[in-house]
C-alpha cells in the first residue's frame, strides 16, 4: 500500500512539473504576458501616419520624422547626470522628474523623456547614446502641413495621457492620438498599427537576439491615406478673407452633402501645434478668451440667423396654406405688437411673397407667422406643427455628421415657451422674434448652410460630412449617402427660390451679383445685444448671407456668419460671392472688390468692451 501510495505521489508530481513546463512552453507563449520576463525587451516600429488630402488630391498633411529619447528605468545605470542633460538640453530638475514618473508608470517598459529632438540634435546624439544604458532614440514621424489653413478641420495629434493609457491598453507611452477634427474623427484609420520585435537578453542584460526567432514580432501596419471633401483652394481663399474678422463660414455640395468649405476666424496655423513647442503654442492659443482661435465658430458658434430665417417661416406658411405666393401685407415701415412698433427697412408698401423675400420686409414675415398659427385652433398645435417643419431642415438638431464637435442650435417647442410664460398663456405675438430669426431660435453656419442646400435641391439634403475616400476608394457610409427629405412639398421651392434669386437680381444683395453666374440668396442683418451693468445694450449688428449657385444646378450652397459685421451685404455678402465665383470659375475677376475684402478688417469692433457677449447671454431680441 505505501509503494503504490509513494508511487502515486511521484507520478502527480511529474504529472504537475510536465504540466507546468507544458503551460510555460505552449499556454504563455503569448506577446499578453511575454513583457512579464525581465529577460525580455520590446522595441516599437512605429508606422507613418496616413497622408490627408483635399478632394482634387492635393495633399494637406504628410509627416516629418521625429526622434524621442526614451528611457527604461529598470535598465539605467550610474552616469553624468549634468553631462547628460547638457546634451538632451534639459535641466537636472526636468530630468529628475521625467526619470521618477517612468518609474511610477513603469520600471520595465519605456517612457519618453524627451520629446521630437530636431534632425540636428539626433544625429549630434546618436554616437553618444550607447554610453547611457535604459536610453536609447526611438524613431517617430510628426505632421508636416502642407497649407496654413484648415486647423480646426484637420485637428491636431498629441501625446497619450494617463486617461488615455487607462482607456487603450493598446498605448504605449508616448505615442501620439488625434485630439481634435479629422485627426481625431478618423483616428484609427491614419494611425495603422505599431510593429513589435521582442529580444531575448543575457544574465548580464546584453541583447542576445529575437526572442523565439520572432514568432512572436509584429509588423507595423502604415496608417491609411484619406481624402477629405474639402477644397483646400477654396478653404485658404476664405481664410485669407476672413482674416482681421470673426465667425464662420460653411460651403457644401448640394448633390452630395460634401463639405467643401469650413472656415472659422480669427484661426491659426496648424503647424504651431507640432514639435516641441506645441504644448506653449496651444496653451497661447487656448487661453485666449478674447478673439478665441481653438473655438471653431463653424460648428459650434450659435448666433441668431436673421433674415435667412424668413424662408423658413414662408415655407411653413405655404405648406398649410396659411399663405400663397399672391397673399399680400401691407408694411407701414414696419409693423405693430400691441401698440410697439417694430421696424422695417424694406421702404414700406404693399408686399408679396416675392417682394417679401428680395426686399427682406420684416412686416411681411410678422404677418406670415401670426398666418401659421392662426392656422390652428391653439398655439401648441401651431408650434408643434412650426416645429416639426423647421426640424426637418437639420435646425434644432445635431446634423449626425462625421465632424468631431457641434450644436445642436435652438428651434423652441412648445416646452420652452411654457416654463417661460405658463402653460395657454402665450401667443404668436409673444414670440413675434422668431418671425424674423431672432428672439429664441438659434442656428450654427454648418446648420445654415445645410438649409440652404436643402433649398437648392428643393426639398431634400445629405448629410454634411468631411470623408470623402479612403486609400483611393470612394466612401460608401450609408448615413452619407441616403437624401433626408424635408416636411415641404417640392412645389413650394419655386417661389422661394425666385425670391432669393431675386435679391441678387433686385433686392437687398444686388451690388453682390457676379457676372455669369445665376446666385439665388438672402441676406441678413442681426441684431445684437448684451447685458451691460444688467442694461440690454445694443452692439453693431451682424452680417449673414446664405446663397446657392447656379440657381438650376446647384454646385455650391453656403452659409457666412460676421460678428459685427454690420448688415448683411456688407461684408457676409461680398465674402459669400467671392467664394462662389473663386469655386466655379476658379479665378476672380472683381479684383477691387476682392482688394477691399482681403485688406478692410473688424478688428476696430473686436477691441470694443463687451464684444462678442452676445453668445452668452439668450438672445430674447424684443
Amino acid at each position: 500500500m505505501k509503494k503504490i501510495l509513494l508511487s502515486s505521489i511521484i507520478i502527480i508530481i511529474g504529472i504537475t512539473f510536465i504540466g507546468r513546463l507544458s503551460y510555460l512552453q505552449i499556454f504563455s507563449f503569448s506577446a499578453d504576458h511575454i513583457l512579464e520576463d525581465p529577460a525580455i525587451k520590446a522595441v516599437y516600429d512605429y508606422p507613418e501616419r496616413g497622408y490627408i488630402y483635399d478632394r482634387n488630391g492635393k495633399l494637406l498633411v504628410g509627416n516629418d520624422p521625429a526622434y524621442d529619447v526614451m528611457v527604461i528605468p529598470r535598465e539605467v545605470k550610474a552616469l553624468d547626470t549634468l553631462e547628460f542633460c547638457r546634451l538632451l538640453n534639459i535641466d537636472k530638475e526636468k530630468f529628475i522628474k521625467k526619470l521618477r514618473k517612468a518609474r511610477i508608470y513603469s520600471p520595465r517598459l519605456p517612457s519618453v523623456l524627451v520629446h521630437q529632438l530636431s534632425k540636428e540634435d539626433y544625429a549630434r546624439l546618436q554616437e553618444k547614446m550607447r554610453r547611457y544604458y535604459g536610453f536609447y532614440i526611438q524613431k517617430r514621424s510628426l505632421r508636416y502641413y502642407d497649407t496654413n489653413s484648415g486647423a480646426n478641420v484637420l485637428g491636431y495629434i498629441s501625446e497619450v495621457n494617463d486617461r488615455d493609457l487607462a482607456k487603450n491598453p493598446l498605448f504605449v507611452q508616448g505615442e501620439l492620438t488625434g485630439r481634435t477634427g479629422v485627426e481625431k474623427v478618423y483616428e484609427d484609420t491614419l494611425r495603422g498599427k505599431k510593429g513589435i520585435q521582442y529580444i531575448q537578453k543575457d544574465r548580464h542584460n546584453r541583447d542576445i537576439g529575437r526572442y523565439k526567432d520572432g514568432a512572436l514580432d509584429v509588423q507595423p501596419e502604415q496608417g491609411k491615406q484619406i481624402s477629405l471633401t474639402i477644397d483646400k483652394e477654396l478653404q485658404e481663399y476664405g481664410e485669407r478673407l476672413m482674416h482681421g474678422k470673426w465667425g464662420g463660414i460653411v460651403a457644401i455640395e448640394p448633390s452630395s452633402g460634401e463639405i467643401l468649405a469650413m472656415i472659422s476666424g480669427p484661426t491659426y496655423d496648424p503647424s504651431l501645434l507640432v514639435g516641441r513647442k506645441r504644448s506653449k503654442n496651444y496653451s497661447k492659443l487656448h487661453y485666449d478668451s478674447i478673439s478665441k482661435p481653438t473655438f471653431d465658430r463653424s460648428i459650434l458658434a450659435e448666433g441668431s440667423p436673421g433674415s435667412p430665417f424668413k424662408i423658413m417661416n414662408a415655407l411653413v406658411a405655404l405648406q398649410i396654406g396659411a399663405i400663397t405666393p399672391s397673399t399680400t401685407f401691407r408694411c407701414l415701415n414696419g409693423f405693430y405688437v400691441g401698440r410697439t412698433k417694430r421696424g422695417c427697412h424694406c421702404g414700406g408698401g404693399i408686399r408679396n411673397l416675392n417682394s417679401g423675400i428680395y426686399k427682406s420686409c420684416n412686416a411681411y414675415f410678422a404677418g406670415t407667422f401670426r398666418k401659421i398659427y392662426d392656422n390652428f385652433p391653439t398655439t401648441d398645435e401651431g408650434q408643434d406643427v412650426w416645429e416639426k417643419h423647421i426640424k426637418s431642415f437639420g435646425l434644432g438638431n445635431y446634423l449626425g455628421s462625421d465632424l468631431h464637435t457641434g450644436r445642436r442650435g435652438r428651434i423652441p417647442g412648445k416646452a420652452y415657451y411654457d416654463k417661460w410664460y405658463g402653460d395657454n398663456r402665450w401667443s404668436s405675438s409673444y414670440i413675434i422674434s422668431n418671425a424674423i430669426g431672432q428672439g429664441e431660435v438659434s442656428a450654427t453656419p454648418i446648420q445654415l448652410a445645410n438649409m440652404t442646400a436643402a433649398i437648392a435641391n428643393r426639398g431634400h439634403y445629405f448629410i454634411p460630412h468631411i470623408l470623402k475616400k479612403i486609400e483611393g476608394k470612394a466612401i460608401t457610409i450609408q448615413q452619407f449617402i441616403e437624401p433626408k427629405h424635408t416636411t415641404i412639398d417640392k412645389k413650394h421651392f419655386e417661389p422661394i427660390v425666385q425670391g432669393m434669386t431675386d435679391v441678387y437680381k433686385k433686392g437687398t444683395g444686388r451690388w453682390v451679383q457676379v457676372e455669369g453666374i445665376d446666385i439665388a440668396g438672402k441676406t441678413g442683418t442681426v441684431e445684437n445685444f448684451t447685458i451691460i451693468d444688467s442694461v440690454k445694450t445694443q452692439l453693431t449688428d451682424h452680417s449673414v448671407f446664405v446663397a446657392f449657385a447656379p440657381v438650376d444646378k446647384p454646385k455650391i450652397a453656403i452659409a457666412v456668419y460676421i460678428e459685427n459685421g454690420y448688415y448683411g451685404s456688407r461684408y457676409a455678402g461680398h465674402i459669400a460671392s467671392l467664394l462662389i465665383e473663386k469655386y466655379i470659375k476658379r479665378e476672380i475677376t472683381r479684383k477691387d472688390l476682392e482688394k477691399r475684402m482681403l485688406e478692410k478688417t473688424l478688428e476696430h469692433e473686436y477691441a470694443k468692451p463687451y464684444s462678442g457677449e452676445e453668445f452668452k447671454i439668450n438672445e430674447r431680441v424684443w
